[in-house]
């Protein structure tokens, strides 16, 4: 595609927090999210969401890096953060996307792709409720620590649990398929 005009730039960082928020642990990065802004930290932008879907393209494109922040059945043993790629294909399979789908979409209709993170937050229980499992909270706690220090230029604290996507394990490579 052709661009003549570039998309403007108007956050440092964006922190897209997902999940429903009455389904107990599947709500902690819609909570990590409202947290962050409640930090007022400079250049850092905020979406609250319950599912990813194409209109989040447009600011996605528009941050020099996203932080996706979702709840995770797969990994219950702390908060996993990984870095991301643009699928091969923007095409949406079904009403909503996943963090790579929505990297790919703003690459093909803004032409823009940020440097881009997916952070996981073990997620037990997740039946109607609005109170978090202790391992939710002792992620969503590690998971405000992680971004306030990639928010202030730090970089990645703790590389035990940062893996590329081409390090993933089968798991997350069916997630992300």
């Amino acid at each position: 595609m052709n661009f003549e005009f570039p998309v403007p730039i108007d956050a440092d960082l964006l922190v897209i927090g997902y999940g429903n928020s009455l389904r107990r642990d599947d709500g902690v990065g819609v909570r990590v999210a409202e947290a962050i802004e409640t930090l007022n930290l400079p250049g850092v932008r905020t979406l609250e969401c319950q599912l990813l879907s194409p209109e989040y393209a447009d600011p996605i494109a528009r941050a020099r890096r996203v932080i996706f922040v979702d709840a995770a059945v797969d990994r219950i043993d702390g908060v996993y953060l990984r870095k991301l790629e643009p699928g091969d294909n923007s095409q949406l399979m079904a009403h909503a996307a996943d963090p790579r789908t929505m990297l790919a979409l703003a690459r093909d209709v803004f032409g823009r792709t940020p440097e881009a993170w997916w952070l996981t937050i073990p997620a037990i229980h997740l039946g109607f409720g609005m109170d978090y499992s202790p391992e939710a909270e002792a992620g969503f706690h590690d998971a405000v620590a992680k971004i306030r220090h990639m928010a202030a230029g730090e970089g990645v604290q703790d590389t035990k649990y940062c893996k590329a996507v081409g390090n993933l394990g089968a798991v997350d490579q069916a997630i992300l398929a």
